[in-house]
């Protein structure tokens, strides 16, 4: 019973996600206010998947059961109301009583979230014990490098929820209420950290492949130390420089491991494909932060920075992680299977492209040309993994 409700929850959490992928790309074919896109984006779809997954994953990482499965449901609801009214909050006539709801109910999903994982891990709070079997032995100082930092995950959401919460809410800040402090704690030191931490221990087993360790050993740090550092430092000054330096080495070196298990794979899955577009599309992200990290001049390309690292990265190496969870070619009904998903990666990817590229020349149609098509593949990826929902509730 207890795992069949972790099971269930956790689908809920990322059909949650997915949902609000939909959402997030009308919003921005919609030009709706960033704020509002990057709560749909982050708070509605990545963190909602991430919380989707972790429930199963960090807990067999660490060798062991999930101590509360009954808290999972009540987390799924507030993490749905949390991430709508933060979504919300930022449209012109909706009162503000709205944000705090929604800032008050994430707050209390993480809460859940973190006291759950807390109980889970207490007695392995660094992931000695991985749950590596000795067929896999070769991979354990990987696997304990990996666990080492999803405590330090774990800390990024709950100083990114704080602020989150202290900017809706009135409470005491930690730092001084800037949106984007808590967007890059929750984007770059919760949900980015934990794809190079997961990433780390999956996506070798996914492709049966090895990564390099130093890779791993150079990504991990510099990841869980990068975030912090751009978000105290921001928006100008040597910690934004050192910290966006560092955060530039974390993705790009962990692309770089994704295209080595890529190239060294002999097997053909259709998922892959999303983390490699995703480490691309994170590696250019992250080389536009270093140019307004630099130059002020170039702060025109926040709005890029941002949708290539959100959608681009984060979205596409969990859209491709998906299909491996959830095999499209399972469904049985219209269009399933890896055509559909190998172009719905391909129409966010080009869409991403389209748009930053149009960002460039400042040629408005074409951007919004851009979103249309990455909404479009927004809503394959949607049908194809709602629909593999849907089936398996049917029996």
């Amino acid at each position: 019973m207890s795992s069949a409700t972790v099971s269930r929850y956790s689908r809920v959490l990322v059909a949650a996600g997915v949902c609000s992928l939909v959402v997030w790309q009308v919003a921005a074919v919609a030009a709706l206010p960033r704020r509002t896109g990057v709560a749909l984006g982050l708070y509605g779809f990545v963190l909602h998947v991430v919380f989707g997954k972790a429930y199963s994953l960090i807990p067999s990482y660490f060798d062991r059961d999930l101590a509360w499965p009954r808290a999972v449901p009540g987390h799924a609801a507030l993490a749905v109301v949390g991430a709508g009214g933060l979504a919300l909050a930022p449209l012109d006539g909706v009162p503000g009583m709205v944000g705090r709801v929604g800032a008050l109910a994430w707050a209390a999903g993480v809460a859940v979230f973190l006291a759950t994982m807390g109980a889970t891990l207490r007695d392995n709070p660094l992931g000695r014990e991985t749950g590596t079997g000795d067929h896999n032995a070769h991979r354990r100082p990987v696997d304990r490098a990996a666990n080492l930092f999803v405590p330090v995950v774990l800390a990024y959401l709950a100083v990114g929820t704080w602020e989150t919460l202290a900017a809706h809410s009135g409470a005491p800040l930690l730092l001084d209420g800037n949106p984007a402090r808590a967007t890059h704690l929750l984007a770059a030191g919760a949900a980015a950290l934990l794809v190079f931490s997961v990433g780390f221990r999956l996506l070798p087993r996914f492709l049966v492949a090895d990564v390099p360790r130093p890779l791993a050993y150079a990504v991990l740090p510099a990841g869980a130390l990068g975030p912090v550092l751009v978000a105290v430092g921001l928006p100008s000054g040597p910690l934004f420089h050192l910290g966006a330096a560092l955060e530039a080495a974390a993705v790009i070196g962990f692309a770089a491991a994704v295209v080595v298990l890529f190239v060294r794979t002999d097997r053909d899955r259709v998922g892959f494909y999303g983390p490699l577009l995703g480490g691309f599309a994170g590696a250019v992200g992250v080389g536009l932060g270093l140019v307004f990290a630099f130059d002020a001049a170039a702060a025109d390309l926040v709005v890029a920075h941002y949708r290539l690292n959100l959608l681009g990265f984060l979205g596409l190496t969990i859209v491709g992680v998906s299909y491996q969870f959830y095999p499209p070619t399972v469904g049985r009904f219209p269009g399933a299977g890896d055509r559909l998903a190998l172009a719905s990666m391909g129409a966010i990817a080009a869409g991403l492209a389209v748009e930053v590229g149009a960002a460039g020349w400042a040629v408005d149609a074409l951007a919004r040309g851009g979103r249309v098509l990455a909404l479009a593949g927004a809503v394959c990826y949607a049908y194809l993994v709602l629909g593999v929902f849907l089936q398996r509730a049917r029996g």
